[in-house]
């Protein structure tokens, strides 16, 4: 493999960078022949079981994994008359089996609630019988129409995790949603990626929703990913779908219900906001190969070199470790494992091999350093990838911070959402809307992240009232 082949655009041409690096870095194959569909290949298939690994094991704490059909009949799905008017038109249609029409049209899930919910009512009869607490990691199928794109805009969401509970009152649905935020921060800290959470606008709530909560992250260009959504469902789709239980009284009542999801954007967000211009930086716990060792083989001299390096190889045979004695030249070999985002370079020559040495490099450090053969253990290691972690998020809060913009008028609104920032700017209720003019309103900021030194509340700048920090900015 030629060293051209792994030559990238700047990542300051983030579009084109990340059209490359997810082709270059083997992510995905992006040349299936229908528009918004992508295929998963092997290297980028064990990032994403290694990220959602963590996700489930989250999950696991309190939450079953369950699995539901991909196929919804016309009546379940048109049930919920504001929620699927909020999909109406991104709906996949079964329409026949063979050649033979069907009686009823079926839909490819857009979302699960229409799905579970009717098996939820089957089997919810007492108090005793909540909370319920169940997520599946499943496809969902939605007609997209603006421009598609790797694993942020998609026809296929091929790794959707969904959340769905059920409690008995609106408090505890109220307080599980607080539990899914914190649970979706943990997550997301796990893999070094900064995040803002805004509550939503009124008109941009998940359909069906008392209110929405969402995660998102700045991307390099400026404009803003959608990450993770929280919902509170109050009794709406109870409601619709006659999930009750009975009380201790013996009396009957509408439960309250919440539902959250992650797709594969959080890999998007992985690969865009630590990726360099020479292509993946992963965190250790999420890199398919977390360690490389690459012997320097001089003629005469491969013995010594390869059987240190052979040591070190099953000294270090518990983590995910590679040993390239390939015929590839050593430039080659770095720029490959570069380019797939390897946190750990260990390099061997002729004189570590005779020195009983071993030069190391981080992938996010353009720097190199030699330690004794007998100083590299688990417990070195570990260190050393909890210190790349840091320097990562260090390094991801300080670009996100860089692009945002705290305004104090629209001119300055729309100037800085113009200059691909994120504007946070304070407005009332009833003049948040206004903001819509000038980019996308993200909503009301729930919380204030421990790096963005910024007042949750101020003077709108709109009326001159009572107002709260509001996010505006261009967006995926």
């Amino acid at each position: 493999m030629s060293l051209a082949e792994f030559v990238l655009p700047p990542k300051e041409n983030f579009s084109e960078w990340y059209h490359e690096v997810i082709q270059q870095a083997e992510i995905m194959d992006i040349r299936y022949p229908v528009k918004g569909l992508y295929v998963w290949l092997p290297f980028g298939f064990k990032i994403r079981q290694l990220v959602y690994a963590k996700l489930r094991e989250l999950l696991d704490r309190d939450h079953q994994e369950v699995y539901f059909p991909t196929l919804i009949p016309e009546d379940m799905l048109m049930k919920e008359s504001k929620h699927i008017k909020g999909f109406e038109d991104e709906v996949y249609w079964v329409t026949h089996g063979g050649l033979e029409p069907l009686d009823v049209k079926l839909a490819l899930r857009p979302t699960s609630e229409t799905a579970m919910y009717p098996m939820f009512k089957l089997w919810i009869r007492s108090h005793a019988d909540l909370p319920l607490k169940v997520y599946q990691i499943v496809n969902v199928f939605r007609y997209e129409t603006k421009h598609t794109r790797p694993l942020i805009r998609l026809r296929e969401v091929t790794s959707f995790k969904e959340a769905h509970t059920v409690h008995r009152t609106y408090e505890e649905a109220e307080e599980q949603v607080r539990q899914a935020v914190k649970l979706y921060k943990e997550f997301y800290d796990f893999l070094a990626i900064p995040y803002l959470v805004f509550r939503r606008p009124e008109w941009d709530k998940f359909p069906g929703a008392d209110y929405t909560i969402a995660l998102d992250t700045i991307m390099p260009d400026g404009r803003t990913l959608q990450i993770g959504t929280v919902h509170n469902l109050a009794d709406n789709f109870a409601r619709t779908f006659e999930i009750k239980y009975e009380t201790p009284e013996g009396d009957h009542a509408y439960a309250h219900q919440t539902c959250y999801g992650i797709s594969e954007r959080c890999i998007a967000s992985l690969i865009s906001i630590h990726g360099d211009d020479l292509g993946l930086v992963l965190p250790f716990e999420v890199a398919p190969v977390q360690i490389v060792i690459i012997p320097i083989l001089y003629k005469g001299k491969e013995e010594k070199v390869m059987e240190l390096s052979r040591k070190l190889y099953e000294r270090l045979k518990c983590f995910r470790v590679v040993l390239d004695d390939s015929d590839e030249r050593p430039g080659a070999k770095y720029y490959k494992w570069e380019l797939k985002g390897v946190p750990i370079r260990f390099e061997i020559g002729p004189r570590e091999a005779e020195n009983g040495e071993v030069v190391v490099s981080f992938r996010d450090e353009r720097k190199k350093f030699s330690v004794t053969f007998d100083e590299i253990t688990a417990d070195t290691i570990f260190k050393w990838a909890k210190d790349l972690k840091e320097r990562l998020r260090s390094r991801a809060v300080d670009n996100a911070k860089s692009k945002i913009v705290v305004c104090n008028s629209i001119e300055e609104v729309a100037e800085a959402v113009e200059g691909r920032k994120v504007a946070l700017v304070y407005a009332c209720e009833d003049c948040e809307r206004e903001l819509e003019n000038y980019g996308s309103v993200l909503g009301r900021m729930e919380e204030k992240p421990e790096w963005l030194d910024v007042s949750l509340e101020g003077s709108c700048v709109v009326c001159g009232g009572k107002g709260y920090l509001v996010g505006v900015a261009k967006t995926y």
